[in-house]
């Protein structure tokens, strides 16, 4: 099966527009008479989508006039990072069925970009950072640091080069038809792997100690009241911009094909396309945004250091879009948003407790409630629903489920 007018055709019938593990309507499902649609299916509308994207800029505007303190604005702001990454990751994993444990990767590259342009500002132009002063061997800046000495340069290669990474480990896997547990544990051991050649570049990285002391941050003092909400809202504007190209990378016919590979690679393949380009295509989007949020997170945390992109924090930007929900876009933002606030609240008042409470999470919410928030939301907006008199019927009539129609039936 050949293409000629359009790289990627209409597959929808191909696609299963229910969520992994979801038995939930679909987008596909048309209303008939007696069928009373449930909130969270008005809300996979068109209008419904403009609704919610409405509301997050609304709260995201309003986020610094709410939260009042800069500490906790400060805070606010590396947790929309991890939203940023977490809605990537629901393009790998739950649109695409990529389950990557590596994740921290693509963050640590973006946070290292722009922490080695932070670390520059910090000095005179000519002199050398401290730890180069300390670990070096001469007295010139390295010749891998000195693009660094741009802020466009630092901050298209925050992104550009993760993404690049991404494609390339794409392609030499999924051409190689790796996938599941296989590819899972193949990008856990490239985190472990980043983390070691993190340490042992000590003239370049800092080692363990990693790169600090960013007194000015884009040109603001670290400590002027103000700066905390100023990359607050850098952080809220990388997110919207991850959400618009998510939503509209899934309602694309390319996003059809991704989700069609994630429920059957084999009959995709059978029929004419290229399920490892079109997976490779969405792990490089979700590397990306990966990138930006870590590059932004590296004068919003304040350090740059190798245990921030090691195995254990990957594993956990995958337990972001499990409390979530995957295949949401929405969900994963809101999980990741959750997480941080609950670890940053039990840590307060709990720290030596906050691993065992994170830990029970992920195992509640793998275990009982597999589809995440966004799970449960569809089925308590489905259960009120039902409670509602059907469309042309009265209260006492029970509404019906939806008849789902074939994709050929819809077209016609």
């Amino acid at each position: 099966m050949t293409t000629t007018k359009n790289e990627y055709p209409d597959v929808s019938s191909l696609v299963d527009e229910k969520p992994p593990g979801e038995g939930v309507v679909a987008e596909a499902d048309v209303t008939r008479d007696g069928y009373h649609p449930s909130l969270s299916d008005r809300l996979k509308t068109g209008w419904g989508r403009r609704i919610i994207l409405a509301i997050a800029v609304g709260v995201l505007i309003a986020g610094p006039d709410l939260i009042g303190d800069p500490t906790r604005t400060r805070q606010w702001a590396e947790y929309l990072c991890y939203a940023t990454v977490a809605v990537g990751l629901d393009l790998a994993w739950g649109y695409g069925g990529m389950l990557a444990l590596g994740q921290g990767v693509f963050f640590g590259l973006g946070a290292y970009s722009m922490g080695m342009y932070l670390s520059l500002e910090q000095v005179e132009p000519g002199q050398l950072p401290q730890f180069m002063s300390l670990y070096g061997d001469n007295d010139k800046l390295p010749l891998l640091w000195r693009p660094f000495e741009h802020l466009w340069f630092a901050g298209v290669a925050a992104v550009v080069v993760p993404a690049l990474v991404a494609g390339l480990v794409g392609w030499l896997v999924f051409h190689r038809r790796i996938r599941g547990a296989y590819f899972a544990l193949l990008t856990q051991a490239t985190a472990l792997v980043f983390w070691l050649l993190l340490i042992g570049q000590l003239k370049l990285t800092a080692g363990t100690n990693g790169l600090t002391n960013f007194s000015e941050v884009f040109g603001h003092n670290k400590y002027d009241p103000s700066t905390p909400e100023f990359l607050y809202y850098l952080a809220a504007g990388a997110l919207l911009v991850a959400l618009v190209v998510a939503r509209h990378t899934v309602n694309s016919r390319y996003g059809k094909l991704l989700v069609a590979t994630r429920d059957g690679e084999d009959r995709v393949q059978f029929l004419g396309y290229d399920p490892a380009k079109a997976k490779t295509i969405a792990f490089a989007l979700a590397a990306g945004m990966a990138g930006l949020a870590g590059a932004l997170s590296a004068p919003i945390i304040g350090i740059v250091a190798p245990d921030q992109f090691a195995v254990l924090p990957s594993i956990l930007m995958i337990g972001w879009v499990a409390v979530g929900g995957r295949a949401t876009i929405y969900g994963p933002m809101i999980g990741a948003l959750l997480v941080g606030v609950l670890k940053t609240r039990v840590s307060e008042s709990h720290p030596e407790n906050w691993q065992y409470f994170q830990g029970l999470l992920f195992i509640v919410v793998v275990g009982f409630f597999p589809g995440g928030l966004a799970g449960i939301w569809r089925k308590l907006s489905g259960a009120v629903s039902a409670r509602l008199p059907a469309r042309g019927g009265s209260a006492d009539e029970p509404s019906r489920a939806p008849q789902t129609l074939a994709t050929s039936e819809v077209a016609s």
